[in-house]
């Protein structure tokens, strides 16, 4: 009974589906199907507006339930059929598990289940789906309309072979054909899938969306004006060049002189390192039999989002993609590390993630959220952190004295009472007030060793300081 209640609490999700009786058969198989092609569920006849309406069951009735199933959904399945009773009323759960042999059809045609609907299933999915299923990728296929001749060999010759031969650290002996064919960008003397997005001369011919689209706000939501709206095309490696170069031409560098440090710092409104990263991810990692959609990257005043087609892999979450490293394009991502436009080995995420924590200004982590159709990636500029520091930093007036007392801190790393008082040529008293007032700002801390009493600089009280200002 317990459980039953609990299943009122909520409306159809993606792994429920009601039905008011089992006239709505027909209708019911639909979700089946949905639920065998995704994660599975379970369809409920005898339920209908949040309520057990009650449901006829006798043993035709079950049966016919089965014999239906089985007849019309392909690869054949049985199901769990339960009756379930609560208030003297009775209603019927078809439990579906995740098929083991997708991709299952109802009457030939193939569902999935999307948040309550079942979907059919778009041909350019049924092939990525049938060609995962065969272990083969999409991008090491033959791409059937192009030749040779649409390979960009040129670009080949003066950009790629360059790079690889530094990264290689050796010279590429034979033909430049040989080495695309090497790479599994030529097969049968015919260009693949990757070959044409790498190297092609005009990839949009082939593949209509295999560019980068971006699209730059004034502001912190998309219902304001938009600023500017550029597309990337060409090949995948000047995509991620012209990308990468046009992000990092629109965000601010920041540039502070903190009291302790004698140099000015130059600092990124967003990681430097994460800024290309992202961009080469969304475009390497991409789904591009999904056809009808391109990568996407919006730029507002308090965050960049990296949108690509594609959900994430199986078994790779938001929670564990820095330890499990898979590649949806395996040449693509292959020719990329071998030219350093991918970091080896899966090291992206980590270097992310260890760029974000050294930032000077600590950002928020990167946030990733998925579906079935789309990655999104966002990463969070520092600018209000920074007018936040630089009002306090406006707040702190040093004096000669006190900057002379820095200057020897950052040359020495220590000053007594005594030192200071030669330092600045000025009696204790005066000695102690500019020590005092260095304290009060967080710029120096005083420590002891036994009788002798010492001072030095105090990075991490004024990072604190600022780390509540910027709270308040």
């Amino acid at each position: 009974m317990n459980e039953i209640n609990e299943l009122l609490k909520y409306s159809e999700s993606e792994k429920v589906e009601f039905k008011k009786s089992t006239a709505q058969l027909e209708k019911g198989l639909k979700a089946v199907c949905g639920f065998l092609n995704h994660r599975g569920g379970s369809v409920y006849f005898g339920i209908h507006g949040g309520k057990v309406v009650g449901q006829e069951v006798s043993d035709s009735t079950l049966r016919s339930i089965s014999q239906k199933i089985r007849q019309k959904i392909k690869p054949e399945m049985s199901p769990e059929i339960k009756v379930l009773d609560t208030g003297g009323m009775k209603f019927i759960e078809v439990e579906v598990k995740e098929g083991k042999n997708k991709l299952y059809y109802l009457d030939g045609i193939a569902y999935k289940r999307v948040g309550t609907e079942n979907v059919v299933i778009p041909p350019d999915e049924l092939e990525r789906i049938i060609l995962e299923k065969k272990g083969v990728h999409f991008d090491s296929e033959i791409c059937e309309e192009a030749s040779l001749n649409d390979i960009d060999m040129n670009f080949v010759r003066e950009f790629f072979v360059l790079r690889y031969e530094k990264y290689a650290e050796k010279e590429v002996v034979g033909s430049h054909i040989n080495l695309l064919g090497a790479l599994g960008c030529i097969k049968e003397d015919m260009p693949t899938n990757a070959g044409i997005i790498l190297f092609g001369k005009t990839p949009q011919d082939f593949f209509r969306n295999a560019y980068i689209a971006l699209a730059r706000y004034g502001g912190k939501e998309i219902g304001i004006e938009r600023m500017d709206y550029k597309e990337f095309k060409g090949n995948l490696f000047r995509q991620i060049d012209e990308c990468d170069r046009y992000i990092k031409g629109h965000i601010t560098m920041m540039g502070r002189l903190l009291p302790y440090q004698v140099e000015r710092q130059d600092i990124p409104e967003y990681p430097w390192f994460s800024i290309r990263e992202l961009v080469v991810n969304a475009a390497a990692h991409r789904d591009y039999m999904v056809t009808g959609s391109k990568v996407i990257i919006k730029m507002f005043d308090d965050r960049i989002e990296y949108y690509n087609p594609g959900g994430l892999l199986p078994g790779i979450t938001p929670d564990n993609i820095v330890s499990k490293q898979h590649s949806r394009n395996e040449i693509i991502a292959d020719v990329l590390s071998r030219v350093r436009y991918i970091e080896g080995v899966g090291e992206g995420w980590d270097k992310i993630i260890k760029e974000h924590k050294q930032h000077p200004l600590k950002p928020l982590q990167p946030k990733i959220t998925t579906d079935d159709y789309t990655t999104e990636v966002k990463i969070f500029s520092t600018k209000e952190k920074f007018e936040s520091e630089k009002k306090v930093m406006e707040q702190v007036k040093l004096s000669e004295k006190q900057l002379k007392v820095l200057m020897y801190l950052q040359n020495t790393g220590a000053i007594t009472r005594t030192e200071c008082e030669k330092l600045l040529n000025v009696p204790a008293r005066t000695a102690n007030r500019e020590l005092t007032r260095l304290i009060d700002y967080a710029l120096i801390q005083k420590k002891s060793i036994g009788r002798k009493t010492y001072y030095t600089l105090s990075r991490q009280k004024w990072q604190e300081k600022m780390a509540r200002n910027q709270k308040q």
